[in-house]
């Protein structure tokens, strides 16, 4: 590894030239000029690893630079930082392990693998003196981590909400605008390439989950894991659904939410519903967007295309100038700060909001009073209710109730007790509400 203010060149070992990969080296190549006045010497790609080095791609490189065999860039001698595009968990965390014990810094827009192990990444690496940068692993094309890092970092941060999955966002607003079903809006997030062929991490949440790992455990500067994560997806999610919500003034999106309070955290991936006025109501189709509350700065928004090869490529690229300056300066491996505090994750009984709920009820007299008295007895009131009949069922009738805010172990409580009913024929769906109270 090189270091200080002396090195001719900064040389790039890149592992993946797919979509972003492809992005990475068309960015360096016709960025040339920006790199060079940001940090005073030009950057090559010494090495390349690609599945097939006889494949057509849009990426235009000398073929000697591509190879099929991962070590011959990591144990290259003249590479100084790894970009990773290649994705996967495991197989990957011993690559990069690999690459940090080599003193060679990494790059990497791997969500999955900074969910699951970047602790132990980010600890190799300030190990052996390395930079471990991974802006583009949350929300594409925005610098929201760094952000976090440098931009909010005397700031104490409270609470951090957005939309962070494009292929959800596309769905729903799809769904929304143009009231079309969701297994026919998903096909078409496929078609256009929003949605993998097997789109379960997408559409259960699993995707934004793992951002919203990254991002708890970077804002509130504890070890957030994976599995801390309370997951909903937007599968389940129907016409009825959105037409009810969008009646009382509400807008249907995949929401990720980290907040802290006191000591304590929570963070969940599920389908929210937002006032119809609120600023990410009007986020649209693959973009996302990032609301950060900080107890001196307050509230915050980062909007923008959330994936794609040039958005990206772009958070890659910036990462890679960071570590190519560090370098430079001769300070690298002194970005990684431990967790300042020890994890406490809320309870059900800690965590509080208000609650969106559609009924199927048996429409006879005193239906509606015992469902109220459900309500009641935990002490929850209501901020709005609809009672409509049900087309073709003549002896039901649905009530929709959005609730003031109340913990998550009371509604629980209550759901069980709704179901326990002889009154209630169904509780068709349930949905986190979020910011009423948004001025």
């Amino acid at each position: 590894m090189k270091g200080g203010v002396f090195l001719k060149a900064i040389r790039v070992g890149l592992l993946g030239l797919g979509t972003v990969g492809s992005g990475v080296v068309r960015i360096i190549q016709e960025h040339q000029d920006k790199l060079m006045h940001q940090v005073g010497c030009p950057v090559t790609i010494k090495k390349v690893l690609v599945k097939d080095i006889d494949k057509k791609r849009e990426a235009d490189l000398p073929r000697e630079v591509l190879t099929t065999e991962v070590y011959d860039v990591i144990d290259d001698p003249d590479v100084d930082v790894i970009i990773e595009v290649i994705g996967g968990v495991e197989q990957t965390k011993e690559y990069l392990l690999d690459a940090l014990k080599s003193k060679k810094h990494v790059v990497t827009a791997n969500k999955d693998l900074m969910a699951v192990c970047g602790s132990e990444l980010l600890a190799e690496a300030k190990e052996n003196g390395c930079d471990l940068y991974f802006e583009a692993s949350v929300a594409g094309g925005i610098p929201i981590l760094r952000t976090l890092e440098d931009g909010l970092a005397s700031d104490r941060i409270t609470k951090m909400m957005g939309i962070v999955n494009g292929t959800t966002n596309f769905i729903l607003t799809k769904m929304i605008k143009e009231k079309s079903p969701y297994e026919e809006v998903l096909k078409e997030a496929q078609s256009l390439g929003f949605a993998e062929a097997d789109p379960t991490a997408d559409v259960e949440g699993l995707d934004a989950a793992r951002k919203m790992a990254i991002l708890a455990r970077l804002g509130f500067s504890m070890n957030v894991d994976l599995e801390d994560v309370k997951v909903k997806g937007i599968s389940q999610i129907t016409d009825e659904d959105i037409n009810f919500s969008k009646r009382l003034g509400y807008t249907m999106k995949l929401i990720g939410i980290a907040q802290r309070d006191g000591s304590k955290a929570e963070v969940s991936v599920q389908p929210t519903l937002l006032p119809d006025h609120h600023p990410l109501a009007a986020v649209h189709n693959e973009y996302n967007a990032v609301y950060v509350y900080g107890e001196a700065v307050g509230e915050t928004m980062f909007y923008g295309p959330g994936a794609g090869s040039m958005p990206t490529a772009t958070s890659v690229v910036s990462d890679l100038v960071a570590v190519m300056k560090n370098m430079r300066l001769g300070v690298t491996g002194n970005s990684f700060v431990a967790p300042q505090f020890e994890k406490n994750m809320k309870s059900p009984s800690d965590i509080y909001a208000q609650q969106f709920l559609r009924i199927h009820v048996k429409d006879q007299v005193g239906s509606f009073s015992k469902i109220t008295s459900v309500f009641s007895e935990r002490g929850v009131s209501f901020e709005k209710i609809l009672q409509l009949p049900i087309k073709g069922h003549d002896e039901l009738a649905e009530i929709v109730i959005v609730t003031h805010h109340t913990s998550e172990s009371d509604f629980s409580d209550i759901l069980q007790n709704l179901n326990d009913l002889e009154v209630v024929e169904e509780v068709k769906s349930t949905y986190r509400v979020e910011g009423n109270g948004w001025s």
